[in-house]
């Protein structure tokens, strides 16, 4: 999986978890999006985690900073049958 399908795939589980569309570029950080707190990063871990199939661990959440950092590790993790 690339970066890319991995962003694209993203779009669907942030308007879950942020109940609206939010439009996702690789260098949209939680300052760029209202709400988007310790409680809304927790729920989007979550739905990543079920739906790449793949486990993160606390220093890999801890490290994203930007959605393209996101997709990296997701494009790296997930299994290429997860989409």
């Amino acid at each position: 999986m690339t970066e890319d399908v991995a962003l694209a795939a993203l779009g669907p589980l942030f308007e879950e978890v942020f109940g609206e569309p939010v439009r996702l570029t690789p260098d949209l950080t939680a300052e760029d999006i209202e709400g988007w707190d310790s409680t809304r990063m927790i729920e989007l871990i979550i739905a990543v985690e079920a739906r790449f199939r793949i486990k993160l661990t606390t220093g890999e959440a801890d490290g994203l900073a930007r959605v393209g950092d996101l997709a990296a590790l997701i494009a790296r993790k997930a299994p290429k049958d997860a989409l």
